[in-house]
């Protein structure tokens, strides 16, 4: 039916909309004042009004991060240009994407979006995205409806409907815009996705414009042929991207003391410079005593200034400048540089694991900054998200109860948890129903959304039960309660649904499946294929589709009315138990205790439950029902909701109770055993979640944050005395009491937290959103804060995205350490930017969260790798590199201060001026960024086996201030041997054939020499997993210099000065600068040769601990690794290892007491 036109359709009769009617009350009386001055011309962009507007055009772009980077260092600037080119990629795809546009005389050409102008008339045809804001005129349908999936823009998977107004319904054509021409005056563009207000003039008449006829940009068109509309906002004043906001500035905590370090060796070179002036200074003063010269060679009585006796003071500020230059070697520019290519080399890594990516989804991770690699190596909290992180978000139907009878044999990740909380008996029953389950799959495909197995029912044997005829009810209400639309494929002929849960798609498959096939709907009818329990074939039976009732958040039901064909009128309804029982009649409650009990234990297994209803309605009651309901759902005013809910209320009484149904939200595969590696790794894991506590703590248990035995601090609102205080509607002392219980939950928690610390035991915090709001007060969130840390697992349950966020924060910022949030939808957008580190989950719920996010990945269990082995590695490799980068600097820069002591602080550099500029550039520093890139300390496989590893990071062991001293005060030894030894081994040696001793350019090129071969040396020490490529640049660093020092040496005089012919002439003939060389080098190592050795043989961190038994072979001996795992497990983790241990502890005490 693609491209023609739907049948005749009268969606205002069952829908709770008003048929694109509405009134020019309340705020359309704003149009024209400030706010709401937009004009469009519709089909006439053109024309000589539209010219002045002067609206922005449809074209996107990114606001660049580069050039408030330009001044601070060219390198960094290079990389945001590669990271801004590849957004700048992803908005040039978007612009060029073709949308219909009206040409004139009715004919719709395919036109670029950056091309669109407010005013033209576009046509979206179905599963094409909008190009900008649109105002819907008509549709495929008669009545002007579509469905419009908003999932980049809310991240609701749930499908919306739109309706045009009557007066532009009925245009269906293209050509029959042929003449269209209307003016539309609007609000001014804002953020609010959700109020829009404006007014439609079509000839003289004017026409009220609502939410309901706004089509926003990104969203899609579902299930609707094609829609006309007019572009009323374009580019960036569409309300999509009036809600972006420029991402907050994230630093690693690495480069922010790299900051200080930087601090620490300007005001250590403004010092030397000082020290070095005031004593240039006082010689100065007293080179000319009697007319004798001290310094005769620096000829003070012919200066000007310089070395002018009589101007000393002003000679000392000239050598302040000139030391600054001089000792600016001290300052590693050229880190800066070294670190952003090794962040860009390493995230490439990050991006091209293959165990990181998704093949089912082709989703590799994506590191989308390279900012904060080595941030993920100190992860101490993480903030998960559940629905679509933890879980699948894709909805199985595995249990139902009706008419009191529980079936469904299948096994959830819950009940696996349970099997071990409860014992050994429940798990060896547990491992026979999969079997059996196991072995129904293997007989009948998989059937996506349908994981159901019980023979009872299954395969048409339902009608042998004893209450067929309620199974039959129920099956029935599961098949037409529903909004849900069929496609079928025209190749297989097997009908899918379109619905607007994932859970909804599950009751009609499920009903497909068990004999009731939904297979067409009208906007009037809804038609099935169903089993008849006598005959026991398929029969095709339609049932007159009257109303529907929504659901909402408030009402937690939905319903719809029906006529079947024998004439009777069907109430038929579903939704939460907390809302259903109360509305039963005293004659439906037949099965209602049965049908608790089975909810409850469907609760505990992490199964979402909904409760089914129904009743028969009378004509008489139909009648005035549907007259209260077409005026309430008719109104404009602003208390429209409330008077349809109110009349809803009427009419779903006195139901029947058939059932319930259990669909589960699946664990992610690996989702617990993850958890378990970051347990162990020390990372303490929150979920927040907005589902309700019974399932967040059902939940808990299958991922084994929380475990048997292990005591709950619950803060719960939901107090008696709280929902008495909230009826008597005292808002004030409703507050006052709420915020009072939860100072009190916390108080008691913390002294149970006190008693659990001195027993080493576990301890979880679960707390209700209402309950979140207060602890987040101003005056409660520290108290709240440190119950929490002292927690091995904390579940924020009913959380709303804002206290996602506040939560994010308050970690962040109170405790100092570093927060990694995750999450997969919209809803997790502002706790991702908040937390130190923000990783989303390209799932199902839209691409928001991974906009948003600085890394990635398709799956939960890929975090495991993520931190613990890329994270692990990029912080130890940031932290050496920056702390030998320091070294060889500091080294390098006190040679040259020792040597300006020993020519009395005269300005003259020890080393030839290329020799200064060449350090950083060749001969030092490729190494160290092929430390950055290749290192290892311990291998990946290793990395995951001692998970604890990752402790280092958290503790920021390697980037101490003590390891960062240790490293300076290295370079300044180095510095002193290099120094002292070169002066003293040459200063009074005949050095050449002809018994000359040596001069500067000798002194400066063997020093140099010696420097290079430490600082290269020093480097191989520290390097624990060697590559050719380190290889090549240590040893090729070294090489390097032997040739630049020769072919240097090889030009002019004028442009090789000092270094001319030195090393041909003077130094490689010389066996004393070879000689001197060696020793140097083995001086200046053996300090920290000896150091090392001594600490790793008697003092080991974790990791030298764990490169001893691979080097002894015995990272494969259980009893041994389970040793060196012992040392450092902590006794409140989570985690089914931890529980494990605690199972263990239990068992040993118990046989201890016989």
């Amino acid at each position: 039916m693609a491209g023609g036109r739907r049948k005749k359709q009268h969606f205002s009769r069952i829908h709770a909309f008003s048929c694109g009617k509405a009134s020019f009350k309340g705020e359309h009386s704003l149009i024209g004042g400030p706010g709401f001055s937009r004009v469009v011309y519709c089909n006439d962009p053109e024309c000589f009004e539209a010219g002045l507007l002067n609206y922005c055009d449809n074209y996107v772009r990114a606001v660049s991060n580069v050039l408030p980077l330009v001044v601070v260092i060219g390198a960094t600037m290079g990389k945001e240009v590669v990271e801004d080119w590849r957004r700048k990629k992803q908005d040039i795809e978007v612009n060029n994407r073709k949308v219909k546009m009206h040409q004139g005389d009715g004919i719709f050409e395919h036109t670029k979006w950056m091309d669109l102008k407010v005013g033209d008339i576009v046509k979206v045809e179905k599963d094409e995205f909008f190009p900008a804001d649109l105002i819907l005129l008509s549709s495929s349908y008669d009545e002007a409806i579509c469905y419009v999936e908003t999932t980049n823009l809310d991240g609701e998977t749930n499908l919306k409907l739109k309706q045009a107004l009557e007066a532009t319904s009925s245009m269906h054509e293209e050509s029959s815009f042929q003449n269209f021409k209307a003016v539309i005056r609007c609000e001014d563009p804002n953020s609010n996705l959700y109020s829009f207000v404006g007014s439609l003039e079509l000839g003289e008449e004017q026409h009220p414009l609502s939410p309901q006829q706004l089509l926003l940009r990104d969203s899609k068109l579902r299930n609707t042929d094609y829609i006309f509309g007019a572009v009323i906002f374009t580019g960036h004043d569409t309300k999509v991207i009036q809600n972006s906001t420029a991402p907050p500035s994230k630093r690693s905590k690495i480069e922010k003391r790299m900051d200080k370090i930087v601090y620490f060796l300007f005001a250590v070179l403004v010092v030397l410079s000082i020290i070095g002036s005031i004593f240039f200074g006082i010689a100065t003063r007293e080179d000319l005593e009697n007319g004798r010269m001290t310094r005769w060679y620096l000829r003070p009585d012919k200066t000007t200034i310089y070395y002018n006796p009589k101007r000393a003071a002003v000679a000392a500020i000239l050598q302040f400048l000139t030391a600054l230059m001089l000792y600016s070697y001290l300052i590693p520019i050229s880190l800066y540089v070294s670190i952003e290519i090794v962040k860009v080399l390493q995230s490439i890594f990050i991006n091209q694991d293959l165990h990181m990516y998704y093949e089912e989804a082709d989703k590799p991770a994506r590191a989308r900054t390279s900012n904060l690699n080595e941030e993920l190596g100190q992860v101490d909290t993480i903030l998960s998200d559940k629905t679509g992180t933890l879980t699948c978000n894709s909805m199985e139907f595995i249990k139902c109860s009706v008419a009191g009878i529980s079936y469904g044999h299948g096994i959830t990740e819950v009940e696996r948890a349970l099997a071990w909380r409860k014992g050994s008996p429940l798990a060896q029953e547990a491992t026979e129903v999969e079997g059996q389950v196991e072995k129904f799959k293997e007989e009948k495909p998989s059937v996506k959304g349908f994981n159901f197995v019980d023979e009872r029912i299954t395969n048409g044997n339902w009608p042998n039960e004893t209450r067929a005829d309620v199974i039959q009810k129920f099956l029935r209400l599961l098949a037409i309660c529903h909004t849900a639309i069929p496609e079928v494929d025209e190749g297989t002929g097997r009908i899918s649904y379109e619905a607007e849960s994932p859970d909804e798609a599950a009751f009609v498959v499920a009903a497909r499946e068990l004999g009731f096939e939904f297979y067409e709907r009208t906007q009037t009818s809804i038609s099935l294929y169903e089993l008849d329990p006598v005959s026991g074939k398929k029969v095709e039976r339609s049932y007159n589709l009257l109303n529907i009732l929504e659901f909402s958040s408030s009402r937690k039901r939905m319903s719809v009315i029906v006529r079947n064909e024998e004439g009777k009128l069907l109430l038929l309804c579903k939704g939460a138990d907390s809302v259903m029982f109360e509305r039963l009649a005293k004659n439906g409650r037949e099965f209602a205790e049965q049908t608790k009990e089975h909810i409850d234990e469907y609760a505990d297994a992490g199964l979402r439950t909904l409760v089914l209803a129904y009743r028969e309605i009378d004509e008489e009651e139909y009648v005035e029902f549907n007259e209260q309901f077409t005026e309430a759902k008719n109104l404009v005013s602003g208390d429209r909701e409330e008077m349809i809910e109110e009349v809803a209320e009427k009419i779903e009484r006195d139901l029947i109770l058939l059932g319930a149904t259990a669909v589960e939200d699946k664990l992610q595969n690996g989702v617990p055993e993850c958890i378990d590696k970051l347990a162990q790794a020390g990372i303490k894991l929150w979920v927040l979640t907005g589902d309700k506590m019974e399932t967040a703590i059902n939940i808990g248990f299958a991922c084994s944050l929380l475990r048997q035995g292990m005591k709950q601090i619950v803060i719960n609102s939901e107090t008696p005395e709280n929902k008495a205080l909230e009826k008597a509607g005292d808002k004030s002392a409703v507050a006052a009491a709420f915020k009072a219980g939860v100072l009190q939950q916390i108080a008691e928690g913390k002294q149970l937290l006190t008693l659990s610390s001195e027993n080493s035991e576990a301890l979880a915090l679960i707390v209700d959103g209402k309950s979140l709001t207060y602890a987040l007060d101003d005056d409660v969130r520290d108290i709240f804060l440190e119950l929490a840390i002292g927690c091995a697992s904390v579940i924020c349950c009913r959380s709303s995205p804002k206290q996602k966020a506040l939560v994010a924060r308050l970690v962040k910022s109170k405790t100092g350490s570093t927060t990694l949030a995750i999450g997969d939808g919209a809803n997790d957008v502002g706790m991702l930017q908040e937390a130190d580190i923000g990783v989303g989950i390209s799932g199902v719920e839209g691409m928001q969260a991974v906009m948003s996010s600085d890394i990635a990945i398709a799956q939960f269990r890929f975090l495991e790798r993520l931190l613990l082995v890329h994270g692990h590695w990029c912080y130890r490799r940031i932290s050496s590199m920056i702390c030998y980068f320091f070294y060889k600097n500091i080294a390098f820069g006190f040679t040259i201060f020792f040597y300006e002591i020993y020519a009395s602080f005269s300005g003259q550099a020890v080393y030839n001026d290329w020799y200064l500029s060449l350090y950083n550039v060749f001969f030092t520093s490729l190494p160290v960024i092929a430390l950055g890139v290749f290192d290892q300390d311990i291998s990946s496989r290793l990395c995951l086996k001692f998970p604890l590893l990752y402790q280092e990071g958290i503790q920021n062991v390697l980037f101490s201030w003590l390891r960062i001293l240790g490293w300076a005060f290295n370079g300044v030894l180095s510095a002193t041997i290099i120094f002292f030894f070169c002066i003293r081994a040459m200063q009074h040696q005949a050095f050449r054939k002809g018994g000359e001793v040596v001069g500067l350019e000798i002194l400066g090129a063997t020093m140099y020499t010696c420097m290079v071969w430490v600082v290269n040396c020093q480097m191989a020490l520290s390097i624990t997993y060697f590559t050719y490529i380190q290889h090549l640049f240590i040893w090729g660093g070294i090489i390097l210099w032997y040739i630049f020092l020769m072919a240097y040496g090889a030009m002019d005089p004028d442009i090789s000065t000092t270094a001319y012919q030195v090393f041909v002439e003077a130094c490689a003939p010389s066996g004393l600068y070879w000689l001197l060389t060696l020793l140097v080098l083995i001086c200046s190592l053996l300090p920290y040769f000896t150091y090392s050795a001594i600490q790793m043989r008697f003092f080991p961190l974790y990791h030298q601990m764990i490169q001893w038994i691979r080097s002894d072979g015995q990272s494969d001996d259980p009893e041994y690794c389970h040793m060196v795992r012992q040392r450092s497990l902590r006794p409140t983790t989570v985690g089914y290892t931890a529980r494990f241990e605690a199972k263990s502890k239990s068992f040993k005490e118990r046989a201890g007491d016989h």
